[in-house]
């Protein structure tokens, strides 16, 4: 059975450089998607979130398999990062953030076998933010984005600094959500050579 990768598919969306800031249009999209707000590292809402996104992802794409004989490479995790103003959006004050955590779903993935996927994983484990998650389309367009490596948090602020420097020194402006894209498992890599996506949609 053949196995589709999405990241594969989409290099160009996937493998930036982590030198050079690259621009791309991100077309309309599938995910599964999880809102809440504050600090990801203390936040229990955040948890929650991890523990019910992961398990649905996984169980769905199990479904697929068994069902539709269509395989796939689960995607990796990715983050939407905001807060009411985002001029006053700032690394060092977390508990402010907004966000909505996602994974994208292959285009044959449909509402049913998400909704079969979600009835399974409560039958089994009953996640607390079951409720809240939700299958929906998402269309990016026009953004800069740029790799970085090593941890997560302040670490960034060199990759995120040079993004919005190219963004103001090209013509562009920035728009909507701070946006990354973990392409680790953090329980398996260093810290130092974790890779995240960093985008930001531009106009």
């Amino acid at each position: 059975m053949p196995k589709t990768d999405l990241k594969k598919e989409n290099k160009d969306f996937y493998y930036p450089s982590n030198k050079e800031v690259s621009i791309v249009e991100l077309p309309e999209m599938k995910f599964l998607m999880i809102d809440g707000q504050g600090d990801p590292n203390t936040s229990p809402e955040y948890k929650d979130a991890m523990e019910t996104i992961f398990p649905v992802a996984y169980k769905t794409k199990f479904i697929s398999k068994r069902e539709k004989s269509q395989d796939y490479v689960v995607m990796p995790l990715e983050g939407l990062w905001w807060v009411d103003n985002m001029k006053d959006f700032s690394l060092d004050d977390r508990e402010s953030w907004k966000w909505t955590v996602m994974i994208r779903q292959p285009d044959f993935i449909t509402e049913n076998i998400i909704a079969k996927a979600k009835k399974e994983v409560e039958e089994k484990k009953n996640p607390s933010s079951l409720s809240k998650i939700r299958f929906e389309s998402f269309r990016e367009g026009l953004s800069a984005q740029i790799l970085h490596i090593g941890p997560y948090g302040e670490a960034e602020t060199p990759a995120v600094g040079k993004l919005h420097d190219f963004i103001e020194e090209n013509g562009y402006s920035r728009r909507d959500k701070h946006h990354e894209v973990y392409l680790s498992d953090m329980r398996r890599t260093k810290p130092e050579k974790l890779k995240t996506v960093i985008r930001q949609p531009i106009k």
